[in-house]
């Protein structure tokens, strides 16, 4: 079994962006260190259960289109390696999740749930973007129940999450719609097709932004406002980049880049704002 495989096949970049964010969200609403440090590994299990798991169910699809960057593809790591991974990531999500509270761990595996969904069969549905959406927004809800107390989580702070994981569905599925065309795949992303995708995850993304500034109690400050102004400017850089990959023959991955950089930005200024609950 190859590790470096193994971490390939994880989708290491949102794996590592989305820990990253939970672990800086749960730093904001008042975790202690051994807190965020279970809701990091809580975070980062259900993300490395969900790479494994795409890329073991999306094997053959992978090889039909001669994906090279697939380790299993490529050889680099074999399915029965990733099934052994997926299936202990799996358990450990829960398991994680319950020394914070039953409630907060019913949030996790509920987002857990959800994404594993889209992985199939929800994948080449009308409804894609509906697992994007639970699981981003069950993760700030997982973030807040986790504290002492099990506090409700705002209701902004959900839709500002479930909007940027619809949105980041638009722009990951925006460089793979030829190959997934190839292989049957029709998501909602597919049915827009990639003029409608790029307009939605731009307003998703913008969506979102807005809900995370005037969300909070008092007037949006001036972070916030310029949160707004980067939701507008790093897509368009990031779409910007991909058509210049694709004129390279290089495969696009800079509009979802683009989604993983703005939300950064996003749950740090919130962070910083002190507003978070």
């Amino acid at each position: 079994m190859s590790v470096l495989g193994l971490v390939r096949a994880s989708h290491p970049e949102p794996a590592a962006a989305v820990t990253v964010v939970a672990a800086l969200l749960a730093r904001g609403v008042g975790h202690d260190p051994a807190g965020i440090t279970v809701v990091a590994l809580t975070v980062l299990a259900s993300q490395l259960t969900v790479g494994w798991s795409n890329d073991l169910i999306d094997a053959d699809r992978d090889a039909t289109v001669g994906r090279t960057d697939k380790p299993v593809t490529t050889g680099a790591v074999s399915r029965r390696a990733l099934a052994r991974a997926t299936v202990p990531a799996a358990v450990a999500t829960p398991l994680l999740a319950l020394a914070t509270g039953p409630a907060a761990a019913l949030c996790a595996t509920l987002g857990l749930v959800s994404a594993l969904l889209y992985n199939w069969p929800l994948k080449s549905t009308p409804v894609s973007v509906l697992p994007y959406a639970v699981s981003f927004g069950a993760l700030p809800a997982f973030v807040v129940l986790a504290l002492p107390g099990a506090p409700a989580p705002p209701v902004w702070l959900v839709a500002a999450a479930a909007l940027l994981g619809a949105g980041a569905h638009f722009a990951n599925v925006l460089p793979d719609l030829a190959d997934d065309a190839r292989t049957g795949v029709r998501g909602l992303p597919h049915r827009l097709g990639p003029t409608g995708s790029r307009t939605a995850a731009a307003g998703l993304l913008l969506a979102a932004t807005v809900a995370l500034v005037l969300g909070p109690p008092g007037p949006p400050s001036w972070a916030g406002l310029s949160a707004v102004a980067a939701a507008v400017g790093v897509p368009a850089v990031g779409w910007y980049a991909g058509r210049t990959a694709a004129g390279a023959g290089v495969r696009q991955v800079a509009a979802f880049r683009a989604v993983l950089v703005v939300a950064l930005i996003d749950v740090v200024l919130l962070v910083a704002s002190g507003r978070v609950v």
